[in-house]
Protein backbone atom coordinates (compact mmCIF):
# COMPACT_ATOMS: atom_id res chain seq x y z
CA UNK A 1 0.00 0.00 0.00
CA UNK A 2 1.32 3.49 -0.82
CA UNK A 3 0.41 6.97 0.33
CA UNK A 4 2.00 10.06 -1.19
CA UNK A 5 4.62 7.89 -2.87
CA UNK A 6 5.69 6.36 0.47
CA UNK A 7 5.27 2.64 1.01
CA UNK A 8 3.20 1.78 4.05
CA UNK A 9 2.97 -1.68 5.55
CA UNK A 10 0.62 -3.17 8.08
CA UNK A 11 2.48 -6.48 7.97
CA UNK A 12 1.62 -8.61 10.97
CA UNK A 13 3.77 -11.66 11.51
CA UNK A 14 1.83 -14.24 13.48
CA UNK A 15 3.65 -16.54 15.93
CA UNK A 16 4.77 -19.76 14.28
CA UNK A 17 6.14 -21.58 17.33
CA UNK A 18 3.52 -20.81 19.98
CA UNK A 19 2.32 -24.13 21.32
CA UNK A 20 5.46 -25.98 20.23
CA UNK A 21 8.75 -24.24 21.08
CA UNK A 22 6.97 -22.32 23.83
CA UNK A 23 3.54 -22.25 25.45
CA UNK A 24 0.65 -21.05 23.33
CA UNK A 25 -1.35 -18.84 25.70
CA UNK A 26 -0.36 -15.70 27.57
CA UNK A 27 -0.69 -17.02 31.11
CA UNK A 28 0.89 -20.39 30.39
CA UNK A 29 3.78 -18.68 28.59
CA UNK A 30 4.40 -16.33 31.51
CA UNK A 31 4.47 -19.33 33.85
CA UNK A 32 6.79 -21.20 31.49
CA UNK A 33 9.27 -18.32 31.28
CA UNK A 34 9.17 -17.84 35.04
CA UNK A 35 9.83 -21.56 35.34
CA UNK A 36 12.94 -21.16 33.16
CA UNK A 37 14.33 -18.55 35.56
CA UNK A 38 13.65 -20.57 38.72
CA UNK A 39 14.54 -23.95 37.18
CA UNK A 40 17.25 -25.92 38.99
CA UNK A 41 19.54 -25.04 36.04
CA UNK A 42 18.33 -21.44 35.83
CA UNK A 43 19.63 -18.17 37.30
CA UNK A 44 16.76 -17.39 39.66
CA UNK A 45 14.05 -14.75 39.41
CA UNK A 46 15.21 -11.62 37.57
CA UNK A 47 15.40 -8.18 39.14
CA UNK A 48 14.03 -5.73 36.59
CA UNK A 49 15.74 -2.30 36.61
CA UNK A 50 14.50 0.19 34.02
CA UNK A 51 17.31 2.69 34.63
CA UNK A 52 20.29 0.39 35.01
CA UNK A 53 23.93 0.97 34.01
CA UNK A 54 23.40 -0.10 30.34
CA UNK A 55 26.67 -1.98 30.15
CA UNK A 56 25.43 -4.79 27.89
CA UNK A 57 26.34 -4.46 24.23
CA UNK A 58 25.14 -7.88 23.13
CA UNK A 59 23.86 -11.28 24.16
CA UNK A 60 24.23 -14.77 22.74
CA UNK A 61 21.17 -16.92 23.42
CA UNK A 62 19.94 -20.39 22.40
CA UNK A 63 16.75 -20.89 20.41
CA UNK A 64 15.54 -24.43 21.06
CA UNK A 65 12.26 -25.22 22.75
CA UNK A 66 12.01 -23.57 26.15
CA UNK A 67 11.67 -26.96 27.81
CA UNK A 68 15.25 -27.70 26.71
CA UNK A 69 17.15 -24.43 26.33
CA UNK A 70 14.99 -22.06 28.37
CA UNK A 71 17.00 -22.21 31.63
CA UNK A 72 20.22 -21.37 29.76
CA UNK A 73 18.60 -18.56 27.78
CA UNK A 74 17.20 -17.23 31.04
CA UNK A 75 20.74 -16.43 32.19
CA UNK A 76 21.15 -13.91 29.38
CA UNK A 77 17.80 -12.26 30.09
CA UNK A 78 18.42 -12.32 33.86
CA UNK A 79 21.59 -10.32 33.24
CA UNK A 80 19.78 -8.00 30.85
CA UNK A 81 16.90 -7.30 33.25
CA UNK A 82 19.13 -5.48 35.73
CA UNK A 83 20.96 -3.45 33.06
CA UNK A 84 18.28 -0.93 32.11
CA UNK A 85 16.02 -0.58 29.09
CA UNK A 86 17.53 -0.30 25.58
CA UNK A 87 15.63 1.65 22.94
CA UNK A 88 16.07 -1.01 20.27
CA UNK A 89 17.08 -4.66 20.01
CA UNK A 90 18.69 -6.05 16.88
CA UNK A 91 18.08 -9.81 16.84
CA UNK A 92 20.25 -11.93 14.55
CA UNK A 93 19.32 -15.52 13.78
CA UNK A 94 20.21 -18.27 11.31
CA UNK A 95 17.82 -19.27 8.54
CA UNK A 96 17.02 -22.95 9.16
CA UNK A 97 14.60 -23.32 6.25
CA UNK A 98 16.66 -22.18 3.26
CA UNK A 99 13.98 -19.78 2.07
CA UNK A 100 14.48 -16.15 1.08
CA UNK A 101 17.43 -13.82 0.70
CA UNK A 102 20.96 -14.54 1.86
CA UNK A 103 20.72 -11.90 4.59
CA UNK A 104 17.14 -10.81 5.17
CA UNK A 105 15.71 -7.98 7.25
CA UNK A 106 12.14 -6.90 7.94
CA UNK A 107 12.12 -3.11 7.84
CA UNK A 108 8.60 -2.53 9.17
CA UNK A 109 5.62 -4.34 10.61
CA UNK A 110 4.65 -6.06 13.84
CA UNK A 111 5.46 -9.48 15.31
CA UNK A 112 2.84 -11.10 17.51
CA UNK A 113 3.42 -13.56 20.35
CA UNK A 114 0.97 -14.76 23.02
CA UNK A 115 2.30 -11.91 25.18
CA UNK A 116 1.36 -9.17 22.71
CA UNK A 117 2.59 -7.31 19.62
CA UNK A 118 6.11 -5.93 19.16
CA UNK A 119 6.89 -3.33 16.52
CA UNK A 120 9.81 -3.48 14.12
CA UNK A 121 11.94 -0.34 14.42
CA UNK A 122 11.46 1.02 10.89
CA UNK A 123 13.92 3.88 11.39
CA UNK A 124 16.82 1.71 12.56
CA UNK A 125 16.04 -1.01 10.01
CA UNK A 126 15.94 1.55 7.21
CA UNK A 127 19.35 2.89 8.22
CA UNK A 128 20.79 -0.63 8.21
CA UNK A 129 19.42 -1.33 4.73
CA UNK A 130 20.81 1.95 3.36
CA UNK A 131 24.27 1.31 4.82
CA UNK A 132 24.55 -2.33 3.74
CA UNK A 133 25.19 -3.71 0.27
CA UNK A 134 24.10 -7.26 1.11
CA UNK A 135 21.09 -7.04 3.44
CA UNK A 136 17.77 -7.39 1.59
CA UNK A 137 14.30 -6.45 2.77
CA UNK A 138 12.60 -9.85 2.68
CA UNK A 139 9.63 -10.93 4.80
CA UNK A 140 9.54 -14.44 3.33
CA UNK A 141 12.79 -15.48 5.02
CA UNK A 142 11.26 -14.63 8.40
CA UNK A 143 7.86 -16.19 7.90
CA UNK A 144 8.54 -19.56 9.55
CA UNK A 145 11.96 -19.04 11.15
CA UNK A 146 12.08 -19.69 14.92
CA UNK A 147 15.56 -18.47 15.89
CA UNK A 148 14.46 -14.84 16.26
CA UNK A 149 10.86 -15.43 17.29
CA UNK A 150 11.74 -17.37 20.45
CA UNK A 151 13.73 -14.43 21.86
CA UNK A 152 10.74 -12.09 21.88
CA UNK A 153 8.69 -13.62 24.74
CA UNK A 154 11.69 -13.38 27.09
CA UNK A 155 12.05 -9.69 26.21
CA UNK A 156 8.31 -9.18 26.66
CA UNK A 157 8.41 -10.89 30.05
CA UNK A 158 10.96 -8.28 31.17
CA UNK A 159 9.83 -5.14 29.36
CA UNK A 160 6.28 -5.70 28.18
CA UNK A 161 5.72 -5.04 24.46
CA UNK A 162 6.73 -1.38 24.28
CA UNK A 163 10.26 -1.97 22.97
CA UNK A 164 11.18 -2.06 19.28
CA UNK A 165 13.41 -4.50 17.47
CA UNK A 166 15.05 -5.26 14.13
CA UNK A 167 15.12 -8.88 12.89
CA UNK A 168 17.95 -10.03 10.59
CA UNK A 169 18.02 -13.61 9.32
CA UNK A 170 21.18 -15.24 7.90
CA UNK A 171 20.99 -17.86 5.17
CA UNK A 172 24.53 -16.95 4.12
CA UNK A 173 26.89 -17.40 7.08
CA UNK A 174 30.33 -17.11 5.49
CA UNK A 175 32.79 -14.99 7.44
CA UNK A 176 33.02 -12.13 4.94
CA UNK A 177 29.24 -11.71 4.84
CA UNK A 178 28.92 -11.74 8.60
CA UNK A 179 31.75 -9.28 9.06
CA UNK A 180 30.06 -6.92 6.61
CA UNK A 181 26.81 -7.14 8.56
CA UNK A 182 28.66 -6.56 11.82
CA UNK A 183 30.45 -3.52 10.43
CA UNK A 184 27.14 -2.10 9.20
CA UNK A 185 25.52 -2.61 12.61
CA UNK A 186 28.42 -0.89 14.35
CA UNK A 187 28.11 2.12 12.04
CA UNK A 188 24.34 2.44 12.37
CA UNK A 189 24.05 1.73 16.09
CA UNK A 190 27.09 3.55 17.46
CA UNK A 191 25.09 6.49 18.80
CA UNK A 192 21.98 4.53 19.81
CA UNK A 193 20.90 2.83 23.04
CA UNK A 194 20.77 -0.76 21.78
CA UNK A 195 21.45 -4.43 22.41
CA UNK A 196 22.35 -6.97 19.71
CA UNK A 197 21.15 -10.52 20.34
CA UNK A 198 22.77 -13.37 18.41
CA UNK A 199 20.69 -16.53 18.41
CA UNK A 200 22.43 -19.91 18.18
CA UNK A 201 22.46 -23.42 19.52
CA UNK A 202 25.74 -25.28 19.82
CA UNK A 203 26.62 -28.90 18.92
CA UNK A 204 23.67 -30.98 17.71
CA UNK A 205 22.92 -34.63 18.48
CA UNK A 206 26.20 -35.97 19.79
CA UNK A 207 27.01 -37.73 23.07
CA UNK A 208 27.23 -35.37 26.03
CA UNK A 209 30.97 -35.59 26.64
CA UNK A 210 31.87 -35.14 22.97
CA UNK A 211 29.43 -32.24 22.59
CA UNK A 212 30.87 -30.45 25.62
CA UNK A 213 34.45 -30.95 24.41
CA UNK A 214 33.63 -29.50 21.02
CA UNK A 215 31.54 -26.65 22.34
CA UNK A 216 34.26 -25.59 24.78
CA UNK A 217 36.53 -24.90 21.81
CA UNK A 218 33.93 -22.62 20.27
CA UNK A 219 33.21 -21.02 23.65
CA UNK A 220 36.90 -20.17 24.06
CA UNK A 221 36.94 -18.41 20.67
CA UNK A 222 33.84 -16.41 21.59
CA UNK A 223 35.32 -15.43 24.95
CA UNK A 224 38.32 -14.04 23.06
CA UNK A 225 36.00 -12.21 20.64
CA UNK A 226 37.84 -13.93 17.80
CA UNK A 227 35.45 -14.63 14.96
CA UNK A 228 38.18 -16.04 12.74
CA UNK A 229 39.16 -18.61 15.37
CA UNK A 230 35.49 -19.44 15.83
CA UNK A 231 35.20 -20.40 12.16
CA UNK A 232 38.47 -22.34 12.36
CA UNK A 233 37.36 -24.51 15.29
CA UNK A 234 33.89 -25.03 13.84
CA UNK A 235 35.39 -26.38 10.63
CA UNK A 236 38.34 -28.24 12.15
CA UNK A 237 36.30 -30.09 14.78
CA UNK A 238 33.03 -30.37 12.82
CA UNK A 239 31.04 -28.38 15.38
CA UNK A 240 27.43 -28.19 14.28
CA UNK A 241 26.49 -24.86 15.89
CA UNK A 242 23.76 -23.38 13.71
CA UNK A 243 23.99 -19.62 14.37
CA UNK A 244 27.71 -19.05 14.00
CA UNK A 245 27.10 -16.29 11.44
CA UNK A 246 25.02 -14.15 13.80
CA UNK A 247 27.66 -14.69 16.49
CA UNK A 248 30.42 -13.58 14.10
CA UNK A 249 28.44 -10.47 13.14
CA UNK A 250 27.93 -9.64 16.81
CA UNK A 251 31.65 -10.09 17.57
CA UNK A 252 32.60 -7.91 14.59
CA UNK A 253 30.27 -5.11 15.69
CA UNK A 254 31.52 -5.40 19.26
CA UNK A 255 35.16 -5.04 18.30
CA UNK A 256 34.41 -2.10 16.01
CA UNK A 257 32.91 -0.32 19.01
CA UNK A 258 35.73 -1.29 21.40
CA UNK A 259 33.84 -3.90 23.40
CA UNK A 260 36.41 -6.18 25.01
CA UNK A 261 34.54 -8.52 27.35
CA UNK A 262 32.50 -11.63 26.52
CA UNK A 263 31.33 -13.52 29.60
CA UNK A 264 29.95 -17.05 29.48
CA UNK A 265 26.88 -17.01 31.71
CA UNK A 266 25.81 -20.63 31.31
CA UNK A 267 26.52 -23.72 29.26
CA UNK A 268 24.33 -26.81 29.46
CA UNK A 269 22.98 -29.44 27.12
CA UNK A 270 19.59 -30.99 26.55
CA UNK A 271 21.00 -33.99 28.42
CA UNK A 272 21.39 -31.90 31.56
CA UNK A 273 17.66 -31.21 31.38
CA UNK A 274 16.30 -34.60 30.31
CA UNK A 275 18.94 -36.96 31.70
CA UNK A 276 19.42 -38.56 28.26
CA UNK A 277 23.05 -37.88 27.39
CA UNK A 278 23.29 -40.19 24.37
CA UNK A 279 22.55 -37.48 21.76
CA UNK A 280 22.37 -33.94 23.08
CA UNK A 281 22.19 -30.36 21.84
CA UNK A 282 24.42 -27.77 23.48
CA UNK A 283 23.21 -24.36 24.66
CA UNK A 284 25.29 -21.34 25.72
CA UNK A 285 24.42 -17.88 27.02
CA UNK A 286 26.90 -14.98 26.86
CA UNK A 287 26.87 -11.31 27.73
CA UNK A 288 29.15 -8.93 25.83
CA UNK A 289 29.70 -5.82 27.94
CA UNK A 290 31.22 -2.41 27.38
Amino acid sequence: MTKGGIRLSRKLRYPRQAGSFYAGSSESLKRQIEGCFIHRLGPGKPRIVEKGPREIFGLICPHAGYMYSGPVGAYAYHRLASDGLPDVFVILGPNHYGVGSGVAIMDRGTWRTPLGDVEVDAEAAGEIVRKSEIIDVDEVAHEHEHSIEVQLPFLQYIYGSSFKFVPICFLMQDLDTCREVGQTLAEVLKNKNFVIIASTDMTHYEPQRRAAEKDNKAIDAIKRLDEESLYYVLETYSISACGYGPVAALITAAKRLNVKNAQLLSYKTSGDVTGDTSAVVGYAAFALTK
